[in-house]
């Protein structure tokens, strides 16, 4: 395997660059000028677009497709079928197509078939619910669902939804209240 993995179904631009442990599997396509770090999986039916960035550890599920302008942090899960955006007034036959920066913060985890409407930052270990519409920056360890999506809670590192005290029964965590809600 070497110092990563591309199944043979998949189709990888150069240069790209892509860090030791990676695995990138069936039917995937990998544009050129794109950055992956290390141990991430790539799964099948993945698109990732020319000068994506996607840091260490990343979780990209099934039929995934990641357009220019998105930058994904460290620790990162994204369901199968989750959609990002990068124009905010897209036309077939416009001339004059504008990029819409993303930014997908460190730890967070997009549900299955949520959509990411550009120009906005998931915080920090944020939840976004399956099946959810993102048209709005959510905050570190916010726990959003809905169409579109609203704030509803917080969820530990671990991911598990806090407690109004802060606690995490699951790990036994504890967060002070005041530095994230």
């Amino acid at each position: 395997m070497g110092e990563y993995f591309i199944h043979p179904s998949a189709i990888v631009e150069e240069p790209v660059c892509i860090g030791k442990g990676t695995k990138i599997w069936v039917n995937s396509q990998i544009r050129k000028g794109v950055r992956i770090g290390d141990n991430c999986i790539i799964s099948k039916d993945t698109y990732i677009d020319e000068g994506v960035t996607i840091g260490n550890n990343c979780k990209i599920q099934n039929g995934v497709s990641i357009y220019h302008g998105v930058t994904i942090e460290d620790k990162v899960f994204i369901g199968p079928n989750a959609a990002f955006t990068n124009d905010m007034y897209p036309r077939a036959f416009s001339v004059e197509w504008e990029i819409t920066d993303t930014l997908i913060k460190e730890g967070a985890s997009i549900g299955a078939n949520a959509t990411i409407v550009c120009g906005t930052i998931l915080g920090e270990y944020c939840m976004i619910g399956s099946g959810s519409v993102v048209t709005k920056d959510v905050p570190k360890q916010a726990l959003f669902v809905g169409n579109p999506a609203r704030l509803i809670g917080y969820v530990c590192k671990c991911g598990h939804r806090l407690g109004e005290n802060g606690f995490c029964k699951k790990c036994n965590a504890k967060y002070d209240i005041n530095s994230i809600y």
